[in-house]
């Protein structure tokens, strides 16, 4: 029986998550949580098989979480289970240690194909991203988009930027000083080309890549 942990901040997901996994023979959900903050409290002695981890989570976000956990459990297999495209974080996530990544809108099936071949200690990501990764990597490498040129907490910082948050907010957000964040902001300034907020809500919009809620008006 693989013992699944759920992390998500939406009770509605967590519920159909719960009853998916509840249909099949072998797979059980057997705690969940709804930051990565409560989950790494207790992460070291808990009891599971498999996380499933959702990519925007408050406070902490997914992709740091990923790297806490590798430390905390590293051999713990992470399945992530996102809102966002694959091309969007899939490649980010896995270099921060998840075993698989998985769109939220794939059908239940292919939850569980991802589920069980995660736990047996396989890699899991769709067929039609794992050919884009592959074709890559023999070298017929596609233009890089500018977010992709991003570290991951510049990333981060675009998308609390165009999700609506002023620097010093997003300072308390990460625990970071304003200093630090505006630093952020000239990085990605610099390597996007997006000079202004306005442009920045714009092209986060165009890709995908706002942060939760509503984005802020150009």
């Amino acid at each position: 029986m693989i013992a699944v942990v759920i992390v998500d901040d939406h009770p509605v997901v967590r519920a159909g998550l719960r009853e998916i996994l509840g249909a099949t023979a072998d797979a059980r959900v057997t705690a969940e949580f709804a930051s990565a903050e409560e989950l790494l409290a207790c992460l070291a002695d808990l009891a599971c098989d498999l996380l499933l981890l959702d990519i925007r989570l408050p406070g902490i976000d997914g992709l740091e979480a990923l790297r806490r956990i590798r430390r905390l459990r590293p051999g713990l297999p992470v399945l992530v289970l996102s809102v966002y495209a694959e091309e969007q974080f899939a490649l980010r996530a896995l270099k921060a240690g998840a075993s698989g990544y998985l769109a939220k809108e794939s059908a239940p099936e292919e939850l569980i194909r991802a589920v069980r071949r995660v736990a047996a200690g396989g890699r899991f990501l769709s067929a039609a991203f794992a050919e884009k990764l592959a074709y890559t990597s023999l070298g017929a490498k596609a233009d890089r988009l500018p977010h992709e040129r991003l570290s991951d907490r510049e990333l981060q910082v675009l998308r609390l930027l165009a999700g609506g948050m002023s620097q010093a907010e997003i300072a308390r957000r990460l625990g970071l000083s304003a200093k630090t964040v505006a630093t952020y902001r000239g990085r990605i300034a610099v390597k996007t080309g997006l000079a202004t907020t306005a442009e920045m809500v714009a092209y986060a919009v165009r890709n995908g890549l706002c942060e939760e809620g509503r984005p802020s008006s150009p």
